[in-house]
């Protein structure tokens, strides 16, 4: 059976607020914006070529057996990237604060990129819900799937 990550539940306190952010300045693309009833909204968006999309919304009650994440619960959500200073670059004019590209050294986090894997920034989305972005090198579809 295959198991695959394809949606996270991103808590937020504006909807509308954080629509803004993801799909205007991190470029997501809006999957859905569903109003399922009077106050209950769920809006879907994907990272570009991403096979993994987040979900904001409202109004929907915790599923059985679980809590509510208050907004900005989430830290340590990561997209890779093949570029990292295209993408620093990007974010910047799209007027996201995003960190300087960082590695981590012997020594703790360093500024500059580091070898192959090693090279970060970051970013908050408005509720400060943390978000990591990782050199990777190459592209998703050109990486070799591991297998047992």
């Amino acid at each position: 059976m295959e198991w695959t990550l394809e949606v996270i539940v991103v808590p937020v306190s504006d909807v509308e607020r954080a629509r803004t952010f993801y799909a205007d300045k991190c470029g997501f693309t809006i999957d859905h914006d569903t109003h399922i009833a009077d106050g209950v909204r769920i809006l879907q968006l994907t990272p570009p070529g991403s096979t993994c999309s987040i979900v904001i919304g409202e109004g929907m009650p915790p599923a059985p057996g679980q809590t509510t994440m208050p907004p900005g619960a989430i830290q340590g959500l990561q997209l890779c990237v093949p570029d990292i200073e295209s993408a620093h670059d990007e974010l910047l004019s799209r007027g996201v604060e995003v960190s300087a590209v960082q590695h981590v050294a012997p020594s703790g986090w360093a500024p500059g990129k580091g070898e192959p894997w090693n090279s970060f920034m970051f970013f908050q989305d408005p509720d400060r819900n943390g978000w990591i972005v990782q050199e990777a090198p190459a592209p998703l579809s050109k990486r070799h799937a591991v297998t047992t």
